[in-house]
């Protein structure tokens, strides 16, 4: 299996941890991920305004990019995915937005919405299999008790995103049943950290992390995982004080699948 793969900024600086795991867990279960040339930042966050159009112009060359190579496009970062998997809709369900990004872009063959986009663990799911994921564990976790963090970017809005259930989601837990962990459920594990308010109101950001981190202990998890580089960052300094590590779901996929020590992250 191949696909085009887009890293995106944090992967590169902050969140190498989640991009290194993540493709030499790939590797591991024969899935080749192909960097496309050139991409430039998706920009962070969804440009809400119709009109806004410089700002989906990155998403869209990295779309146009995928479908010229003849790939369906992976991503990994929460953030990046929900960017470019809503824009690509933008491109697909709107004419007139359409036109104007090729009006900016002149592309030889005008994009409209084409590449099929998938998150990484999307491609667990549907393409490799829980089942056959499990098949190639060599040191199950077995005993680790994890909880999954999901947040808001991977799941909202569910009718765009079409990731998974956006009130009772199962992926992730699946996730940690395949790498021979028990999955932890608790309540606000598809609630917002507030990382995105952070600059604008630390304290409130702190406290929303710190009550999804306790909401999390209290259910029995000793360890949460997520996709997601800035829920990582609050999850991290602003919500573990009483010790609940935080990590990113690839370096588990690294360590059951026996090649973490041999991972320079």
């Amino acid at each position: 299996m191949t696909f085009s793969y887009f890293p995106g900024c944090t992967l590169k600086t902050r969140g190498k941890q989640l991009d290194i795991y993540g493709r030499r867990a790939f590797e591991a279960l024969g899935v080749e991920l192909q960097e496309l040339p050139e991409w430039q930042c998706c920009g962070a966050v969804y440009p809400m305004a119709r009109d806004e159009i410089a700002t989906r112009l990155s998403s869209v060359r990295a779309l146009a990019s995928a479908r010229d190579l003849g790939n369906e496009l992976v991503t990994l970062c929460s953030a990046c995915h929900h960017v470019i998997k809503r824009v690509n809709g933008d491109m697909k369900n709107d004419e007139v937005l359409a036109s104007r990004v090729q009006n900016y872009l002149k592309l030889e063959t005008p994009y409209t919405g084409e590449t099929n986009v998938l998150h990484y663990l999307e491609v667990l799911r549907d393409r490799v299999g829980f089942d056959e994921l499990a098949k190639k564990v060599v040191k199950p976790l077995t005993g680790r008790k994890i909880g999954a963090y999901y947040g808001c970017l991977l799941l909202r809005p569910s009718r765009e995103l079409g990731f998974d259930d956006p009130e009772n989601p199962t992926i992730i837990e699946n996730f940690i049943r395949a790498i021979g962990a028990e999955p932890v459920y608790y309540g606000l594990r598809n609630e917002c950290c507030g990382g995105y308010t952070t600059l604008e109101n630390r304290g409130f950001a702190a406290k929303q992390a710190q009550k999804i981190a306790d909401n999390a202990k209290h259910a029995g998890a000793e360890v949460l995982i997520t996709a997601c580089p800035l829920c990582m960052y609050n999850l991290r300094n602003n919500g573990t004080k009483e010790g609940l590590p935080v990590t990113y779901f690839t370096e588990l996929l690294a360590e059951a699948l026996g090649i973490k020590e041999e991972v320079q992250a």
